[in-house]
């Protein structure tokens, strides 16, 4: 039986549930942050795109300094958050920075779920403690706890308790034992009252002493109860004791309660009767951000030494199989030619599958930023995929430097510079394809194996195994970036040889070019519109 035991916390004024996303914050039971980004630059991006327009950054990062104190996260506010594979603060730390990523806009109402699930019981002691203080401040806190400690319990100012969706109880925590004892039920033993009432909500009575007329129907309901597997179905007779107890005692007067009038400020009434939806920064300022942001946070993947390792070994293996290869002679070209190739579809299958991780791994992230209005769809878009730009061009760089000039390819300045922009021109091609398949499936394992299919298709039907392709399947090259990638290297690399060489006819390269670019921002438009689609938001 699945029991939701919520404590809705802090005696506060409640506000209009209407309120804009300005006015709510909400805590998620797991931890949503960027693993390589510090405390502090993570509640510093929040501020900065959440926090009203009429604040200056400076204003904004003197916010999140403020929230950091509030929280107790001077001591690692320079520490990164950390992940699954990186080192980073602890449990209780990173609940607390998911906490100060609501707080940062001062909300009125704030709800958590489950936020000491995971923790230690000092640590949620230290959570439950500093909500108490937010709650005093001025906030309404409502957060959902299951199997909470004693201490944890007594902190608590109203109490929610749901049995199968059922209300049993709603009112002050601290009268809560009271009136289960004013229907007749109470422990038989000392024990902390929340398990007392989880084990009422439960249908676990056998430590709890129970009024002899619930009793007499819980027997009467267990004579009545189907079997299953030949084992009997817990009964639901106390359940229903508890219910019509709550409907009959308490229900009624708690429902004037919260029928009555509550006064809201003029100025929350203007808020929540325009419709317009207000952003915290020009979508010039989100795109800014955001692209810093993304490039603090993936620097350290792209700029791994596992990479780096790996792009090294594989170009350094080409250049001692291609050494001092030779292009005078016929056999010598088809011997580049090849490493060519090779060149075409490494730097056209590498991309593509580091692509179609980016949108699925962070569905959560943008749902959650998204849902508060942080930003733009748009300018997250633009922000994410061109801030790896920069990126990019590292490895293929180190990569070239070391098998450009072990295999004795074209030794001249333009030719090696050309041959760099068109392995370019690959990656963020075959990017944009990465990017599409992602956003368009939103799960890597169908991505994966849907990319794999697609790209092994672009280099079968490119011509590179088969001279004769049929008609009705050799359109498919013009789609593949490997096949326009692979005929401008060679057009770079031989532009002085007549005859063509592997079908390839010696022109400047222009068609090429132009269907390069075109899928770069054909397939990125089209992984634009699939997140579009996704989030349903502009």
């Amino acid at each position: 039986m699945e029991i939701s035991c919520s404590i809705l916390s802090f005696q506060m004024s409640i506000t209009s549930l209407t309120t804009l996303h300005g006015r709510i914050g909400f805590v998620t039971q797991d931890d949503v942050l960027f693993p390589h980004l510090t405390v502090r630059e993570t509640l510093t991006y929040a501020a900065r795109l959440r926090l009203p327009r009429s604040l200056t950054n400076q204003q904004k990062e003197e916010r999140a300094l403020d929230v950091i104190s509030e929280l107790g996260l001077e001591r690692c506010q320079d520490t990164m958050i950390g992940g699954s594979f990186v080192r980073g603060v602890s449990g209780g730390e990173r609940k607390r920075v998911c906490i100060g990523n609501e707080i940062i806009i001062n909300p009125s109402l704030l709800f958590l779920d489950e936020p000491t699930s995971g923790l230690d019981s000092t640590t949620a002691l230290r959570i439950v403690q500093m909500l108490h203080d937010i709650a005093e401040d001025g906030k309404t806190v409502i957060t959902t706890i299951h199997q909470p400690s004693s201490r944890l319990f007594h902190k608590f100012d109203k109490l929610i308790l749901l049995g199968k969706g059922s209300l049993l109880y709603f009112g002050k925590a601290s009268e809560a034992m009271d009136y289960f004892q004013s229907i007749g039920c109470s422990p038989l033993i000392a024990m902390n009252p929340a398990e007392f009432l989880l084990d009422l909500a439960n249908g676990n009575i056998n430590d709890v002493s129970v009024p002899s007329e619930l009793e007499d129907r819980v027997q009467m309901g267990n004579l009545e109860t189907q079997t299953r597997n030949g084992k009997p179905t817990p009964s639901v007779v106390h359940e229903q004791y508890l219910v019509e107890a709550y409907e009959t005692r308490v229900a009624e007067n708690e429902k004037k309660k919260l029928m009555a009038p509550i006064p809201i400020d003029e100025e929350l009434k203007l808020k929540v009767s325009s419709p317009k939806r207000e952003w915290g920064a020009s979508w010039w300022e989100q795109f800014r951000i955001l692209f810093s942001r993304g490039l603090k946070e993936r620097q350290h993947d792209y700029l791994s030494w596992l990479r780096i390792t790996q792009v090294v070994a594989i170009s350094v293996i080409l250049g001692l199989l291609w050494w001092h290869s030779d292009s005078d002679s016929p056999r010598g070209l088809q011997d580049q030619a090849g490493l060519l190739f090779f060149i075409a579809v490494f730097w056209g299958f590498f991309p593509v599958f580091t692509a179609i991780f980016t949108f699925p791994q962070e569905r959560a992230m943008l749902n959650k930023e998204r849902a508060v209005d942080m930003y733009r769809l748009s300018a997250y878009f633009l922000a994410r995929t061109t801030s790896d730009l920069p990126l990019d061009l590292f490895l293929p760089i180190l990569f070239l430097l070391i098998v450009y000039f072990m295999a004795n390819l074209k030794t001249t300045a333009y030719s090696f510079f050309l041959s760099m922009l068109t392995v370019f021109l690959s990656i963020v091609a075959a990017q944009g394809f990465g990017l599409a398949v992602g956003a368009t499936l939103m799960d890597v394992k169908k991505a994966t194996t849907l990319a794999s299919v697609t790209a092994m298709t672009f280099m079968l039907a490119g011509g590179f195994f088969v001279k004769k392709v049929p008609v009705f399947i050799s359109w498919i090259r013009y789609l593949s970036f490997n096949y326009h990638t692979y005929r401008l290297l060679l057009k770079i690399q031989y532009g002085h040889v007549p005859p063509a060489l592997n079908g390839v006819k010696v022109d400047s390269g222009l068609k090429e070019t132009i269907a390069m670019v075109a899928m770069i921002f054909g397939y990125r438009l089209l992984a634009y519109l699939s997140l579009r689609r996704k989030t349903l938001q502009p």
